[in-house]
């Protein structure tokens, strides 16, 4: 008859447990995979999966009992760092639709908001398209295989310990929030820019030529130059985008 001890059994199960709370906790918190579309089985079998995997690269992992305090804390250190890694690229997602709100507010076109099932709360049009296009863009340049490499390499940055705080401490989450403007500023001057030059212009038109409608002409010009705009600058939003996900992924390799 087979038997096993609970010490051996733990040497089993640690190896694994505790790779796959923190790639859980990345998938629960990531873009495109945190969505309410993807089920959550398909996240739990896919970081069970990349835990196993990536058994030959990771450090040796303490061996704990599952009942004690220890292994509490261990949970706590798992989950902080994948719910970290995740929202600091989740960060430069709304950068990037800070950056369409932006867009949409000197076009005009923030009056008409809708309902965003993606992420629960209202969104815009341009607001939407931007996020829609970084999503695509994040999933050609391989953002997702760059964060898993970068959540197991996280086992070598801050390996698994009974301190689960101190990771808190050297990364400062709570400093990531300055990158949304940031880079949302960046990426929405040179459209915003077009768009208050044409408002200027309008300005001195409705001044010389007082006879023309300028509202009724203004609208149409502003959203046809916005639009214009942000087709001529959507093929560089990848440099500032790409720039600032391998800034967040470094701090946590």
């Amino acid at each position: 008859m087979l038997t096993f001890s609970e010490a051996q059994l733990l040497e089993w199960v640690s190896p694994v447990l505790w790779p796959f709370l923190r790639v859980l906790a990345l998938f629960g918190a990531m873009p495109v995979l945190s969505q309410r579309t993807v089920p959550a089985r398909l996240r739990v079998a896919l970081a069970f999966l990349i835990a196993v995997c990536a058994q030959a690269s990771l450090p040796p992992m303490p061996v704990v009992a599952l009942d004690s305090v220890a292994a509490g804390l261990l949970v706590v250190q798992q989950l902080l760092v994948g719910l970290t890694l995740g929202f600091a690229v989740r960060i430069v997602f709304a950068a990037v639709e800070l950056a369409g709100e932006l867009v949409g507010l000197q076009m005009g076109l923030n009056f008409a908001g809708f309902f965003d099932p993606s992420s629960g709360g209202q969104g815009t049009a341009t607001g939407r398209f931007y996020g829609t296009s970084v999503a695509w863009l994040f999933i050609v340049i391989n953002g997702h295989l760059l964060m898993v490499a970068a959540v197991v390499q996280s086992f070598q940055a801050f390996p698994v310990g009974p301190e689960p705080f101190a990771f808190l401490r050297a990364v400062q989450p709570q400093q990531l929030g300055a990158e949304i403007f940031r880079l949302g500023l960046w990426i929405a001057l040179p459209v915003v820019s077009m768009l208050l030059f044409t408002n200027l212009v309008l300005g001195v038109v409705a001044r010389v030529a007082q006879q023309l409608q300028i509202f009724a002409i203004g609208f149409p010009i502003t959203v046809t130059v916005g639009l214009l705009g942000m087709l001529a600058t959507l093929p560089l939003m990848a440099t500032p985008f790409e720039a600032a996900l391998e800034r967040m992924l470094t701090l946590f390799q």
